[in-house]
């Protein structure tokens, strides 16, 4: 569940899937019958997972996206914000030590 809700936030937050697509990056496939589908977003069932995909007016369709018909879906994922985080002040204590 919780990987479903990373991939759909990474996804979801990136941006138009065409755009990523030229970009160059790793392309991933999820195959399954759909649960739900609109203008924004897919979702399909992998295996015992629920997956959500972002979605736009640029985004390829080929064929009648209808709930219950099995497609496959091409999607990249990328980074839309990384924080770095300092290192805690424990662990400085103890290398001065």
């Amino acid at each position: 569940m919780k990987s479903t809700l990373l991939l759909s936030a990474v996804v979801a937050g990136s941006l138009a899937f065409s755009n990523l697509a030229l970009a160059g990056g790793k392309t991933y496939q999820g195959t399954g019958p759909i649960l739900e589908v609109n203008d924004s977003m897919i979702a399909i069932q992998k295996g015992k997972e629920r997956w959500e995909i972002a979605r736009d007016a640029n985004t390829k369709v080929t064929g009648d996206l209808k709930v219950g018909t099995k497609v496959t879906v091409t999607y990249t994922m990328s980074a839309t914000d990384i924080e770095a985080k300092p290192e805690k002040a424990a662990k400085e204590g103890a290398k001065k030590k």
